[in-house]
C-alpha cells in the first residue's frame, strides 16, 4: 500500500526515481526508492519523513491504503504530449478523486451509480452523425433540459453522479473522461477538463467527454467525431439555434452571432461550424465567415466569457463546487476537524477557519 502512494505521489510530482534521489539529497538511493515503490522493503522514520517532504504530500497520504484506481483512461490531447504528462495527469486525478470519494464516505453518500440519460446503460454505436442529434436530444429528454441554454454545464454533470474535476494540464491536453474502480462497488464516472483553457473550451471539452461516456468506440463513424457532434448537439439544440438565425442564411454577421454565443456559452467558432451542420450556412458561407470576420476565431475567442463576467472566488466560472461543499459540510457537523479539511482542501487551517467563520465576522467582532 505504501509503495503504491509513494509511486503516485513521485509521479505526480513529475519525478523520476534518480529525481526523487537528488531531491533527497542522496539520503537514499534510486534502487532503494524503487524497492520501496515495489513493496520490498520499508523506509524507516527519517526516510518516511524526508520522502514526504520531498513530495509535498502528509507522512498520513503516504500511509494510507489506496482505494480506487483509474480504468478506460481516454486522453483528448495534441499530437506529441508525453507519455511523463499522460503519467503525470492520471496520478493527479487518481489523488483528487480519492479525496472526493473520502468524503463521501464520511458523509455516508454514495454517488457511484451515476444518473445514465437511457434505459440502456450500454455505449450507443452510431452509424450515422444524425443519430448524434437524436442522441443529444434524449439525453436533454431525460434530464429535463428542454431546449434552453445550458447554465453551468459542470454543476449539470455533477448533480447526476459524474465527478467534475478541473485541472491545470499541461499544453496542448483539453481534458480525459475515464472509470474510478473501487472495491466491490460500481465504477464512477470521472472527466477532467484544463483549467488553462478558456470557458467556452471548457464546455465543450465537458460535452465531448459526456459524449464519449455514452458513443460505443467501435462506432462506424468514429467514436471522437461522433463526441464532437454530440457536444455542439447538446450544447446547441437544432431547433433553437434555427430559431435564432432561420433556416437558410446566406450570411450571419458578427452583431447577430454575439449576443447568441453569450446565451449558449459556447465558442463563436463553434457557433458559425453549428450553423453549417444544420444547413443554415452553406460551407462556402462558413468559409468565407472564416477568411473574413471570424478569422483567427479558432485560436483567439471574441469577447470571452470570463472576461464580461464577474469570476467566482476561485478565479473560473463554472468552477466544480460539490467536493468544496462536502467538506465544509462534513466540517460544520463536526465530522472531521480544521487539519482533515485543510488537507482535503488543500488550503492552510486559517483560510479553511475564516471561510467556516463567514463574512463580516471580523466587522461582527469589533462591534
Amino acid at each position: 500500500m505504501f509503495g503504491e502512494r509513494l509511486k503516485l505521489a513521485r509521479k505526480r510530482a513529475g519525478l523520476s526515481l534518480r529525481d526523487l534521489e537528488e531531491r533527497l539529497n542522496r539520503q537514499v538511493s534510486a534502487q532503494a526508492i524503487g524497492k520501496y515503490e515495489r513493496g520490498e522493503m520499508m523506509p524507516g522514520s527519517p526516510v518516511l519523513i524526508a520522502l514526504a517532504r520531498a513530495l509535498e504530500v502528509s507522512i498520513g497520504y503516504l500511509m494510507s491504503p489506496m482505494r480506487a484506481s483509474l480504468d478506460s483512461v481516454e486522453f483528448r490531447k495534441k499530437a506529441g504530449t508525453t507519455a511523463k504528462d499522460r503519467a503525470r495527469v492520471e496520478t493527479e486525478v487518481l489523488e483528487q478523486v480519492e479525496r472526493y470519494l473520502m468524503i463521501e464516505a464520511i458523509l455516508e453518500l454514495d454517488s457511484a451509480c451515476w444518473n445514465h440519460p437511457s434505459p440502456d446503460p450500454q455505449r450507443r454505436v452510431i452509424r450515422d452523425l444524425a443519430e448524434c442529434e437524436a442522441l443529444a436530444e434524449q439525453v436533454r429528454a431525460q434530464w429535463n433540459l428542454g431546449l434552453d441554454p445550458i447554465p453551468n454545464l459542470t454543476q449539470l454533470l455533477e448533480q447526476h453522479g459524474i465527478k467534475v474535476l478541473l485541472l491545470p494540464l499541461p499544453a496542448g491536453v483539453y481534458g480525459l473522461t475515464c472509470l474510478v474502480q473501487r472495491p466491490e462497488r460500481e465504477a464512477v464516472p470521472c472527466i477532467v477538463v484544463n483549467r488553462a483553457v478558456t470557458l467556452e473550451r471548457r464546455r465543450l471539452t465537458l460535452a465531448h467527454e459526456l459524449g464519449h461516456r455514452l458513443i460505443d468506440h467501435a462506432s462506424p463513424v468514429g467514436a471522437e467525431a461522433a463526441a464532437k457532434h454530440f457536444a455542439s448537439a447538446f450544447l446547441m439544440p437544432a431547433a433553437s439555434v434555427r430559431q435564432d438565425f432561420g433556416n437558410h442564411r446566406h450570411a450571419i454577421s458578427p452583431p447577430e452571432l454575439m449576443p447568441v454565443k453569450r446565451g449558449y456559452r459556447v465558442s463563436a467558432a463553434a457557433l458559425l461550424v453549428r450553423c453549417e451542420r444544420l444547413g443554415i450556412l452553406s460551407h462556402s458561407a462558413l468559409a468565407y465567415a472564416f477568411q473574413t470576420f471570424a478569422r483567427g476565431w479558432r485560436t483567439a475567442e471574441p469577447e470571452p466569457l470570463e472576461s464580461l463576467e464577474p469570476l467566482e472566488q476561485s478565479g473560473t466560472l463554472e468552477a466544480p463546487e460539490r467536493f468544496e461543499q462536502l467538506c465544509y459540510r462534513a466540517l460544520a457537523e463536526g465530522l472531521i476537524g480544521l487539519p482533515k479539511a485543510a488537507e482535503l482542501l488543500r488550503q492552510p487551517v486559517d483560510v479553511i477557519a475564516a471561510a467556516i467563520e463567514g463574512p463580516g465576522t471580523a466587522n461582527a467582532d469589533h462591534h
